[in-house]
């Protein structure tokens, strides 16, 4: 068989992807070809399960433009497919005065990205929605909420089959040759012919661009692996909803925060530590291969040269839960180490380029025979429906 397009990686991204395609043009032969044993096995099932509101992201930027519309694509589907979410809201907390320009900021991108309804509030008004808190000023985002992301990507991916879409687990991408009309997926099951190839394949996706690619691509994802301690049941009345503090401008991450969970439970934190494999979810989790890679390249060494300090103070909060517990007490001082127990642990995939460049929005390349997703960092999970109707059309120009 021929097939119209196949798509590489079956987390969040690619189902929602392939699920777009084939409810826009139903008689297009649609493969989706996975390496595990079950959909969504790492980044989107190692994710906090936060439902972003578009707070962060410059406006206009990909994520901002996905983030805001894929927002009400998923709330939609939930509700239509029964799967529980709730929009508690979180507020964004200011612990030190030298801050509240940051938050400031961050309130002025929420109104230029149209979230009208977040508000400055009052230090009375953040202790009566988390009476925990310390801060010197706060920001309430009543858009934000929580869903139990796995059990989204298995409903796309229910709702893909139905629609006659071929998933194929257990299979890993091994070889992609173009040639002038189809191209050729190798995998370690077989080979498929093609016309088109979408590669979602999140923390390998550049390493299944360069298969299709004769020139080096130009982007290298880095690792970081984020770590969660979870409160003891008796204490997570410390915590009501979501509470973050105010991000870095300068690194793209959100910092440690408090999350209430959908299916029970409060997670803390996560960190950002270079994780020494792709799909290293331990500390000890190492493939000398792939961390020789990491070293290797151009742009890591330079975002190594600038971020070492910040880098070791991530790592040492990694080996010391009283440094992980004095991060979280500058939101809530009340922690203590004994709160917390052991998490779960997820994996970024964050893409560099060459000059250093840790890429913030979503990237997208693409040439006549394939289209790479190159970088989906949070919100992908949020933005799924959008950036899956965003790579459809640009496929479907194709046919």
């Amino acid at each position: 068989m021929v097939y119209d397009i196949t798509l590489i990686g079956g987390g969040i991204v690619g189902l929602a992807t392939a699920l777009q395609i084939k409810r826009q043009r139903p008689q297009l032969k649609v493969l989706l070809l996975e390496k595990e044993r079950r959909v969504a096995m790492h980044q989107t099932g190692h994710n906090s399960g936060v439902i972003h509101s578009g707070l962060y992201y410059k406006p206009g930027s990909l994520k901002a433009i996905n983030c805001i519309r894929g927002y009400d694509m998923l709330l939609d589907f939930a509700r239509k497919e029964g799967i529980p979410y709730d929009l508690c809201g979180k507020i964004v907390v200011a612990t030190k005065n030298e801050q509240i320009p940051l938050l400031e900021n961050l309130y002025q991108r929420g109104q230029q990205n149209g979230l009208n309804q977040i508000r400055r509030i009052s230090l009375g008004e953040m202790r009566e929605i988390e009476p925990y808190v310390a801060g010197v000023d706060a920001l309430f985002v009543p858009y934000t909420g929580i869903i139990d992301y796995t059990a989204v990507a298995e409903k796309y991916a229910e709702k893909l089959q139905a629609l006659d879409g071929l998933l194929h687990l257990g299979e890993q991408v091994i070889g992609i040759t173009k040639g002038q009309s189809l191209s050729i997926v190798k995998t370690t099951r077989g080979t498929y012919e093609t016309k088109l190839v979408i590669n979602c394949a999140g923390l390998y996706s550049d390493k299944v661009a360069q298969l299709s690619q004769d020139q080096p691509v130009n982007v290298r994802i880095t690792p970081f692996r984020g770590e969660y301690y979870e409160l003891r049941p008796e204490r997570q009345h410390l915590v009501r909803n979501l509470i973050y503090p105010v991000p870095d401008p300068n690194f793209p991450f959100l910092g440690v925060h408090f999350t209430r969970m959908i299916g029970g439970g409060v997670e803390a934190g996560p960190n950002a530590v270079l994780a020494f494999r792709r799909e290293g979810y331990k500390k000890l989790d190492i493939n000398f291969k792939e961390l020789w890679e990491t070293f290797a390249w151009p742009g890591f060494q330079k975002v190594a040269a600038k971020y070492w300090q910040t880098g070791l103070g991530e790592m040492y909060r990694s080996f010391s839960k009283a440094a992980f517990t004095k991060a979280l007490q500058e939101l809530i001082p009340d922690i203590q180490e004994h709160d917390l127990i052991p998490g779960g642990a997820g994996v970024r995939a964050q893409a560099c380029d060459r000059t250093g460049g840790l890429l913030d929005d979503f990237a997208i390349l693409e040439d006549e025979k394939v289209i790479n997703v190159l970088n989906a960092p949070s919100p992908a999970a949020t933005s799924s429906l959008s950036i899956g109707l965003t790579v459809s059309e640009m496929a479907l120009k194709r046919f």
